[in-house]
């Protein structure tokens, strides 16, 4: 299995073009896919970046918000240091997080965060499903007004739910798969704009 998945990566079209251009994942193409279509930076925008190891998506979003802005990176495991960008250690739904981030505002929070895979698809769903959960509580008191919220989410019979929860506290809720999201995967990402706290 493990022969495979590296053949695989060294023939996919993305994770070599990573490779080349010195990013730390091919994950950072979807997150520019999503800019594209989505429009979520701007110079002096402050983001968070959760689940955010090993950074791909940090540098993503440091070039876009440039000098002026801030990204704050945060992850339980460790990141390599990343010039301009801050890094924090920490789970999201720990209560310590949050106690920590409270004095903070972003006008645009992500979460790239995965489950741990276990086999059992109905099980891998409701755990990613969870995690945006957690992201976005995580998220409302420290989002800006007309922010957005940017998460990645197994697709299923749960997603319709979850845009249903998020759907109140934003002008617009969207699903969308990058290109660079390997065909077999289930992954999408949900975007919400506007956002409009209780």
């Amino acid at each position: 299995m493990g022969r495979r998945f590296a053949a695989e990566r060294r023939h996919d079209p993305y994770y070599r073009a990573a490779q080349r251009e010195g990013l730390r994942s091919r994950a950072a193409y979807k997150l520019a896919y999503l800019n594209e279509r989505f429009h979520l930076f701007r110079p002096g925008a402050q983001v968070l970046d959760l689940g955010a190891a090993p950074g791909g998506w940090s540098l993503v979003a440091r070039d876009r918000v440039g000098p002026r802005g801030r990204v704050v990176a945060v992850d339980p495991r460790s990141i390599e240091p990343i010039e301009g960008v801050e890094i924090r250690h920490g789970r999201v739904g720990d209560p310590r997080l949050a106690s920590a981030l409270a004095a903070e505002s972003f006008d645009l929070v992500l979460s790239d965060m995965s489950p741990r895979i276990s086999g059992a698809y109905s099980t891998d769903h409701a755990r990613s499903v969870a995690l945006v959960r957690d992201a976005f509580r995580l998220a409302r008191p420290i989002l800006k007004p007309g922010g957005t919220f940017v998460a990645k989410v197994f697709d299923g019979d749960l997603v319709a739910e979850l845009e249903g929860e998020l759907g109140p506290s934003f002008e617009r809720v969207r699903r969308t798969k990058p290109p660079a999201s390997r065909e077999p995967s289930s992954e999408i990402y949900l975007v919400a704009t506007g956002y409009r706290p209780p």
